[in-house]
């Protein structure tokens, strides 16, 4: 498939995710990636990671804010040293580190949070939110950075139900602040060891056509979840957790 429409199918089917779920997309960009173009692992993280130096979810991020769904900006900027911190060490370790035991650790990680969102009484609809501290925002951040740079993906999977477990925020502002988070390159350290890790470096022509299809799907995804009651949603999403939990266990008996 040529570099352009493959990166922008994929780019669409990363966004409709990012702008519903928050998420980076890159748990979806990674296996599309190396269906549709023929990239290997490490290519394939690289390449969603650079997609997601982009501001690709700013349209989603501006609905959110047109539907009265704010931004805490402070919790954003103390959470970006964090993300950076740890991007950066997860990029490291994803091309030094047999991955196996990592993606394990990481798949028990995000079947806990979905029983925890999904089944148990609904953070942040049960209890009021309650004010962040500094180091839980750094914290916050680099455990959303680490598993950014290790497998390829925003980080919002992590980040979204840490916010809703440490910081009771509802589905909807947990979503948005995640989405937030990811619109300045933050991903940068990470784009810059795969790069030099790849031996062929990373398809750039492709990027163009990721970031085409994901802005515009990422806006029809943000308008369904802001339409999506709470509840409904925050279900939705520990249904995806689990999915994408499936998805790297798979993954890691075959690497």
């Amino acid at each position: 498939m040529h570099p352009l429409l493959g990166g922008i199918l994929c780019g669409a089917a990363g966004g409709v995710l990012s702008g519903a779920f928050g998420i980076g997309g890159g748990i979806l960009l990674v296996p599309l990636l190396g269906l549709l173009l023929g990239l290997d692992q490490a290519g394939a993280q690289g390449m969603a990671l650079a997609a997601m130096l982009l501001p690709n979810g700013l349209p989603a991020v501006w609905h959110y804010h047109r539907q009265g769904v704010k931004v805490d900006r402070g919790l954003v900027l103390a959470m970006l040293p964090g993300f950076l911190l740890g991007v950066t060490f997860g990029a490291m370790a994803a091309n030094a580190l047999p991955l196996t035991a990592l993606r394990l650790v990481f798949v028990a990680f995000l079947f806990t949070m979905a029983h925890r969102i999904g089944f148990q009484a609904g953070p942040g609809e049960a209890r009021e939110t309650h004010a962040w501290g500094l180091g839980e925002a750094l914290g916050i951040g680099a455990v959303g950075g680490l598993a950014s740079g290790l497998l390829g993906i925003g980080g919002g999977v992590v980040i979204i139900p840490l916010l809703a477990w440490r910081l009771g925020y509802p589905q909807h502002r947990a979503q948005v602040t995640s989405l937030a988070l990811m619109l300045p390159p933050i991903g940068l350290p990470g784009v810059w060891v795969y790069a030099k890790a790849h031996p062929h470096g990373l398809p750039w022509m492709a990027l163009g056509g990721v970031a085409l299809g994901f802005a515009g799907a990422a806006l029809l995804g943000a308008r369904w979840a802001t339409a999506t009651q709470g509840p409904r949603l925050r279900r939705a999403f520990a249904l995806l957790l689990g999915a994408m939990g499936l998805l790297l266990l798979r993954n890691a008996f075959r690497a």
